[in-house]
């Protein structure tokens, strides 16, 4: 997905000013599609500019906001985008990769981390549950618009179930390599980390020649 689309997609639903446009991103859109109030009001220009949108016609009032609808060569774009094909993104997380380096370099304050990203998701979580329950009450209709946009608010609750649920986990097991103490026994400069799958496989003997080998080719 693009800006130029998340706000032809917006504008379709309701024709708005900058500003309004920049405050419903705050609210919904933003959540799968995050840009700043700068970037949209830069886009705003640049749809205008192709003839993709227009500013709604209007006599000049003090303090009146400029508000823009979807022209049809806007809208002939947008169906015409969403039938195109983009590949599927590939998961590119820093505290993953974080947790990759402790286990060869030791915990340090990653539990600090951890938590905080616990934190975050949790409350994401609990915003996604709270609009699904003001937006799609389970004793409403469902219109064919109002049914895909429920599923796109799903997709946000699951992910946010699935990093909630996850970060649990990390958090728990973090908490116990970390031993009593709270800190990671094998952090430093010249430690080798309990967590590192070669040193535990060094550490070990075996009568059977093979063995190891193995261990080796299986990683």
């Amino acid at each position: 997905m693009s800006l130029p689309h998340a706000i032809l997609t917006a504008l379709l639903e309701k024709p708005s000013s900058g500003l309004e446009l920049t405050r419903r991103f705050d609210r919904s859109i933003g959540f799968f599609w995050a840009a700043t109030h700068q970037q949209i009001y830069r886009e705003l220009g640049k749809l205008e500019q192709a003839e993709l949108i227009r500013a709604i016609p209007g006599p000049p009032a003090q303090g009146r906001r400029k508000e823009y609808e979807v022209l049809p060569k806007g809208r002939e774009e947008l169906a015409a985008w969403v039938s195109r094909s983009d590949p599927p993104r590939q998961l590119r997380d820093p505290l993953a990769l974080r947790l990759r380096a402790a286990a060869v370099v030791g915990l340090g304050d990653v539990g600090a981390e951890v938590r905080r990203h616990l934190e975050v998701h949790a409350a994401q979580l609990d915003d996604y549950r709270a609009m699904e329950t003001r937006q799609f009450p389970p004793d409403r209709h469902e219109s064919a618009e109002a049914r895909l946009q429920h599923l796109v608010l799903e997709a946000g609750i699951e992910m946010e179930r699935f990093w909630t649920d996850w970060l649990r986990r990390v958090d728990a097991a973090v908490t116990e390599l970390a031993g009593p103490s709270g800190s990671d026994p094998q952090s430093g400069p010249d430690a080798k980390s309990s967590l590192d799958p070669k040193s535990s496989l060094d550490a070990q003997s075996s009568p059977d020649p093979g063995r190891g080998s193995d261990a080796e080719a299986g990683r």
